[in-house]
């Protein structure tokens, strides 16, 4: 088993793989989309073509959205401090309770260190909202189930 800050490190490291691995896909869909604007030439169909183009012009704009919220959750993981530890929980907290690991940090799903599951959250999710602030001993209640905050890192 790991030292709690070898820990809190890997969760990090795999949101922050989760949030570049994102970032790739959006930025090559955005290539692709440039490269097919790029190659519509003006044709004969008239109507048919600009409406390819303006189809193509709405991609590109949820992906530059998309692009806008990968980077509003990077800087959300540029805010964690790895070497903290605080007896609150807070971003950047690891959280053992009764059901369930979390990390507080962003949104990544289901994360695994040395065959423990955690789950990823932002500290806006309904999960997230509960916990901040919390310490170990305390209880929450969340989707009719009642459990206690073993640990906070």
């Amino acid at each position: 088993m790991k030292n709690n800050l070898d820990v809190k490190k890997q969760l990090f490291n795999q949101c922050l793989s989760f949030v570049d691995n994102r970032l790739l896909a959006v930025k090559s869909t955005i290539v692709d989309i440039q490269e097919s604007l790029d190659s519509e030439t003006k044709s004969s169909a008239g109507d048919k073509h600009e409406t390819g183009r303006a189809m193509l012009q709405i991609d590109l704009e949820k992906a530059g959205n998309q692009l806008g919220e990968i980077q509003k959750t990077k800087d959300i993981l540029r805010k964690i401090d790895l070497n903290k530890t605080l007896e609150t929980v807070c971003l950047g907290s690891v959280v053992y309770t009764s059901n369930a690991n979390y990390f507080i940090g962003i949104s990544a799903g289901t994360l695994t260190v040395d065959n423990v599951k955690f789950y990823a959250v932002a500290k806006d999710t309904p999960i997230g909202q509960l916990l901040v602030t919390k310490r170990a001993g305390d209880e929450i209640n969340f989707r009719d189930q009642t459990f206690k905050i073993k640990k906070v890192l």
